[in-house]
């Protein structure tokens, strides 16, 4: 068997997509290769090693074969990376507009020319605070943590980190593609109709998706163990976070907080966001709760207005009531749902 290929893709779904279309996307992928992992609504990672000889291409053709064939079947555009392992295939892809394509050749020189040039925040598990302490000592792209001793980097950041900073801007990563189901989730995301700056913009937006989110939740029984906020820039990059909710939860009010939490962790600081989509992860109905959905004595009120309001949205529609602070000003942001 050759070297060891992966392909990232990044999908344009449709707002209005119909239900079955994640199934549909997954069963066309596998008849690719059964090595498949969705690992978002928009997004999936593929291992093409044992694909390549069968289907007789290259890594670049049956990367285009995979683009044409989602867009001829199910109509989805989508950014394209593929590279030798998944870290380089998901920077590829997160740097690629949509319907274009980034390959890059297995060899250290085509490894160390997209490298080198791209900021040391590109690289994974590198947050605002890691990329501050660098940028102390003038480390501000890979090709300069690169040429850092690995015993340095540890001292500047720690031992583990140290040393998985050392691997990834060398190009070296050992994640695999699983291709196991991942548990039922649910999404919501909003497109700003212009790059937004303003972080209270942000913040807004984060409560609808909570409050888009948590309806949702309600209304079928279920609730999430983690939320994942994926921010998207107008370079095309994109942050990811997620983090484990105190406590299951199907409620508007603890599902924002954390959101916030998540938002707040990159350390945005004036960013120019393109996008921002919410995601309820590790969803179970809500009679497996191993333990009673509580709330603090003061959001008693929030939870009874939360009753009333899916009540009338039951009756009158989603938009007929909404959070008081997504008035402001301007009508709520519409968030697009996936499953």
């Amino acid at each position: 068997m050759g070297s060891r290929r992966v392909l990232q893709l990044r999908f344009d779904l449709p707002a209005d997509h119909d239900a079955d279309l994640h199934e549909r996307l997954r069963l066309l992928l596998v008849n690719i290769t059964p090595r498949v992992q969705l690992i978002d609504p928009d997004m999936a990672v593929l291992d093409l090693t044992g694909a390549l000889p069968y289907w007789k291409r290259d890594a670049r053709s049956l990367t285009e074969l995979v683009q044409l064939s989602t867009l001829a079947h199910l109509g989805l555009h989508s950014s394209a990376g593929c590279a030798g392992n998944r870290m380089l295939a998901s920077m590829a892809c997160a740097l690629t507009p949509p319907g274009r394509r980034t390959v890059i050749d297995d060899c250290p020189e085509a490894i160390t020319a997209f490298l080198r040039p791209r900021p040391v925040r590109g690289l994974p598990g590198v947050g605002a605070e890691a990329a501050a302490t660098l940028g102390e000592y003038g480390l501000h792209t890979v090709g300069d943590v690169a040429d850092v001793p690995q015993p340095t980097l540890q001292r500047l950041l720690g031992a583990r980190a140290g040393r998985a900073l050392h691997e990834h801007a060398q190009g070296r990563d050992t994640m695999v593609v699983d291709p196991a189901p991942v548990p039922a989730s649910l999404s919501t995301e909003h497109r700003f109709p212009t790059d937004e700056l303003d972080p209270a913009a942000h913040r807004r937006t984060l409560l609808a998706l909570a409050d888009d989110l948590g309806a949702r939740l309600r209304a079928t029984g279920q609730i999430a163990t983690g939320v994942t906020c994926t921010i998207r820039y107008a370079d095309l990059s994109a942050t990811r976070r997620s983090r484990t909710l105190p406590e299951a939860t199907q409620h508007t009010v603890l599902l924002a907080r954390t959101a916030y939490a998540v938002y707040d962790s990159p350390a945005l600081q004036r960013a120019r966001v393109r996008s921002i989509a919410l995601r309820a992860d590790a969803l179970r109905p809500v009679g497996r709760a191993t333990r009673q959905l509580t709330l603090d004595a003061g959001d008693d009120k929030p939870l009874a207005i939360e009753a009333v309001a899916d009540r009338a949205r039951a009756r009158y529609g989603q938009q007929v009531i909404y959070p008081a602070a997504l008035a402001i000003n301007s009508p709520p942001p519409s968030p697009r749902q996936g499953d």
